[in-house]
């Protein structure tokens, strides 16, 4: 068979195959204009509603810490547009990084703490140079002109034991403690404070371990005003430099004088004028003092009890003390330890030995130079627990050691001013006084418009039973607890001043951050009131009391240097 030459075969062909390629090409070509078609209009369009997207909403910031000024500018088209600042978002409370805005916050923030006991009672004590303290009790011979201090500053500042012959105390816990010496027992007592703290910045308070009582003691009888104020400098000076004056500038901060008031409120810097200023110091009033007798006048300090002889080591001894008095036959209607003070014209002394001596149910106990039963502790608490009432008059200035040991020995106070106790210890004693005390206005006896006996016979044995029990059940809070051991059911008077102070602070810091005060149109020359005033009240006005404070100014103070003055004259007189 015969092959078809090639040539032939192809030109066959020809026509048909490029039609096909034609095809192809044209098909191709399309596949191209449609491929760019769909990326122009689709791909590209939606690039350009995403930036668009980018520039109408700015980024969210997240991170509380980055700071916006930070944030590099973003290039658009060739030139730098700077994004506007976004606000800083408050820094979220998480637990390793919360929000600060006070100082004091992460103190106030212990109470949230329910499994630690010392949450919200942190105290942190700042460890003062010795001179300021320690150094004192060193020299304290020299701490009093009339009296040997040092044997009262012995056994933590409860003084030597006392004996019992006669069975009017216990066998232990009962010291020979004189009446200015808190300064030391209540420093010893805040070394067995079972919520100390080295942190400062979780304390609830902060305690300034000052013996204020026993440095002016040293210098106010011979001394210029410049050596009486140069420890109290000293001190402020010393705190003003610590970091933990400027949490609060010093308004958490706390110190104890176990003397008057008055000692520390020298009005002017004439070598004749009493007493040194630190009280009037601008940086030792945002501080709280606590002293046996505050300034009615004054919002920086603040009364708690004169010292007793009673300072039990355990709970037990305080029990057997209270069962003790409930049990006593009392054969006095009323007693009166004390003296007159004939310099003084408005001293009602006078007037309620006078009554005393006259009546058949009152024991008296005459205090006067030399030996006198009035030193004695056996003669004095004994003649208290054989009484129902024990009249408490002013001393020298408002105050009385006396009214203490009375109601240790469970006798039911009589005061004629509000001054001697009601506007005094209030972080001690209840606000409603006609449930342990009698009170009769001094006016009345001045003007002898009452016979005391007559008015305490007018009160019934059943409430007479019932204001005793009152007042023994106080006894824990007015007492001082050996400071060498711990009481672990009861609260002593240390105990209920700390816990006021913390009150206090606490207080303060929840109004500083909630933008307000704690009374409305404060007035300190009024401060007396401000205590009295019921939960919730937040200003006060004319009271009662008024006519016992509201004397001139200038005879209020001068009166005041002068009680200071003969405190100390009888003090010399009591030693002689």
């Amino acid at each position: 068979m015969r092959r078809r030459p090639v040539g032939l075969v192809m030109e066959k062909s020809s026509p048909k195959n490029q039609q096909t390629r034609l095809c192809f090409l044209a098909s191709l070509s399309a596949f191209f204009w449609i491929l760019l078609l769909y990326f122009h209009f689709v791909v590209l369009g939606r690039s350009t509603t995403v930036e668009e997207s980018v520039a109408s909403e700015p980024v969210k910031l997240e991170s509380p810490y980055v700071n916006v000024e930070s944030i590099p500018a973003r290039v658009t088209d060739a030139y730098e547009v700077k994004e506007k600042p976004l606000p800083v978002k408050p820094v979220r409370n998480i637990p390793d990084e919360r929000e600060v805005p006070y100082p004091f916050m992460r103190a106030s923030r212990t109470v949230e703490n329910k499994s630690d006991p010392c949450g919200g009672r942190y105290i942190y004590v700042h460890n003062l140079p010795p001179r300021f303290n320690e150094d004192m009790l060193k020299e304290c011979k020299s701490l009093s002109l009339w009296t040997n201090m040092c044997k009262f500053t012995s056994n933590e500042g409860l003084g030597p034991p006392l004996e019992n012959e006669e069975g009017v105390f216990e066998n232990t816990g009962w010291y020979a403690t004189n009446q200015f010496v808190v300064d030391v027992i209540f420093n010893n007592r805040m070394k067995q404070y079972d919520c100390l703290t080295n942190d400062s910045s979780i304390a609830a308070a902060i305690f300034v371990p000052f013996y204020a009582g026993f440095d002016i003691a040293r210098y106010l009888w011979g001394y210029n005003i410049s050596r009486r104020d140069a420890a109290s400098l000293d001190l402020v000076d010393w705190l003003m430099k610590r970091p933990e004056w400027g949490i609060m500038g010093g308004k958490d901060h706390f110190l104890v004088a176990g003397r008057i008031t008055w000692d520390f409120r020298r009005l002017s810097d004439e070598e004749s004028d009493w007493g040194n200023k630190l009280l009037f110091l601008p940086a030792a009033r945002n501080m709280s003092m606590l002293v046996v007798e505050s300034s009615p006048w004054n919002a920086n300090d603040f009364g708690i009890p004169y010292p007793t002889y009673f300072h039990p080591a355990k709970d037990e001894e305080v029990f057997v003390w209270q069962d003790r008095m409930r049990k006593l036959e009392r054969k006095w209607l009323f007693s009166f330890a004390g003296a007159p003070r004939p310099g003084n014209p408005k001293s009602i002394r006078g007037q309620i030995i006078d009554q005393c001596k006259k009546s058949k149910v009152c024991k008296l106990l005459e205090c006067d130079f030399g030996e006198s039963k009035c030193h004695s502790p056996s003669s004095i608490m004994q003649m208290f627990q054989s009484s129902l009432f024990c009249l408490q008059p002013q001393g020298d200035s408002y105050t009385r050691r006396s009214a203490f040991d009375s109601m240790l020995a469970g006798c039911i106070p009589v005061f004629f001013h509000p001054g001697s106790a009601y506007t005094q210890y209030t972080w001690h004693l209840p606000k409603n006084y006609t449930t342990y005390s009698v009170f009769i206005p001094e006016d009345d006896i001045r003007k002898r418009n009452v016979s005391i006996e007559e008015r305490l016979s007018q009160i019934s044995p059943e409430q007479v039973k019932i204001m005793r029990e009152v007042v023994i059940n106080l006894v824990p809070r007015l007492i001082y607890a050996d400071p060498r051991s711990k009481l672990e059911i009861l609260r002593d008077a240390f105990d209920f001043a700390v816990q006021a102070v913390i009150d206090k602070v606490t207080r303060l810091r929840r109004n500083i951050i909630q933008g307000r005060t704690e009374y409305d149109n404060f007035v300190e020359e009024n401060s007396w009131k401000y205590d009295l005033l019921d939960e919730g009240q937040r200003e006060v006005g004319a009271h009662e009391w008024d006519p016992f404070f509201s004397k001139p100014k200038d005879e209020q103070r001068d009166q005041s240097a002068e009680a200071a003055k003969n405190s100390w004259k009888n003090e010399q007189r009591d030693q002689s």
